[in-house]
């Protein structure tokens, strides 16, 4: 799980960058205030990166899909991206777990025969 969950985080690393990017085409925007805000959001998805299988590590990820798509009321684009990654996000969740499920079983499976061998 640790695996796909901190590659969807990368992910929104570099597409926060972007965002940022564009939102700084907006005038009406302060640089400043966009990128204090880009880039609380780029160090959170990193740092989520090493908590994922921490308590809370899941919620803040899930706190982090919300702000990106909230994220779409600066630049519209991000609600379709917010929408994109909070599904990415999920399936991480989803079939990260069914992976480690998997590996434990083959695990338990490969030392029961092992030891009885």
């Amino acid at each position: 799980m640790r695996t796909l969950c901190a590659s969807t985080l990368i992910g929104e690393f570099f597409v926060v960058g972007f965002a940022g990017l564009v939102a700084m085409k907006d005038p009406a925007l302060d640089p400043g205030a966009v990128w204090a805000v880009c880039g609380v959001l780029m160090a959170v998805s990193v740092l989520l990166c090493g908590m994922i299988t921490r308590p809370g590590g899941i919620a803040l990820g899930w706190a982090l899909q919300v702000a990106l798509v909230l994220s779409g009321l600066v630049v519209p684009i991000m609600f379709f991206l917010g929408a994109v990654f909070g599904g990415l996000w999920w399936a991480s969740l989803h079939f990260g777990r069914k992976i480690d499920e998997a590996k434990a079983r083959w695990a338990a499976q490969s030392e029961a025969g092992a030891s009885s061998a």
